[in-house]
């Protein structure tokens, strides 16, 4: 599979188009990221089957109706996650919302939303030839999931970036949750697989693994 990454205007969201063959899934449309997804799209004639979630706040799903609408595909994020997309801001702590910089009547909520549910913990998704590994990992949001390409990359969204990890004090999050996730489902990540985090950078699990003081706590 190929990735590649393109970075929304609002809040420096990591928006990846995940493909294979001539098909594709956008995985966390946020905010101004939408024209952006079209070009690439038509520059490559990649076909896309479905916009992806990591979790359900507004700078990483607020493009998705756009898109959704646009190319005819449903929407998929986890089922805890998906009452969210109805309101944008209502999950959001005032100040956020201000950060933002968006607003109520700008927002396409997607026509057609398709959660999944994780038993045991996790599920493989199927998009035409693009296979993604879902992995509940929640804490940051109730339905917060990493994405696992092959054995190469894992999308963490919120979950897990270069040398920190998501905050836990929004509605849905809990510290800790999050301390049995970092324990469970990232520390048991192959050392081997490079991370594109929701937002910064690009890091390795095994440097996170080594130098993240969160993951350093999680497995005392």
């Amino acid at each position: 599979m190929e990735l590649r990454v393109l970075v929304a205007p609002v809040f420096g969201t990591n928006c990846c188009v995940v493909s294979a063959g001539a098909d594709c899934v956008v995985v966390d449309a946020g905010a101004g990221v939408a024209d952006a997804v079209g070009r690439l799209l038509d520059d490559t004639g990649l076909k896309p089957r479905a916009v992806l979630a990591t979790h359900g706040h507004a700078d990483h799903t607020w493009d998705a109706g756009v898109l959704c609408a646009r190319y005819g595909i449903p929407m998929r994020l986890h089922e805890a996650d998906a009452y969210r997309l109805a309101d944008p801001f209502a999950t959001l702590s005032p100040a956020l919302e201000t950060a933002l910089g968006l607003h109520r009547d700008d927002y396409r909520a997607p026509d057609l939303v398709e959660p999944f549910a994780t038993p045991g913990g996790s599920a493989e998704l199927t998009f035409g030839d693009v296979t993604l590994h879902a992995l509940h990992a929640p804490g940051h949001t109730e339905g917060s999931t990493l994405y696992r390409l092959d054995d190469e990359v894992v999308l963490t969204g919120d979950v897990l970036f270069a040398g920190s990890v998501g905050r836990t004090d929004l509605h849905g999050g809990s510290y800790e949750v999050m301390g049995k996730t970092l324990r469970d489902v990232v520390r048991g990540l192959d050392p081997a697989l490079a991370v594109v985090p929701g937002h910064g950078p690009a890091t390795t699990v095994a440097r996170e693994l080594a130098t993240n003081p969160f993951l350093t706590v999680a497995g005392a």
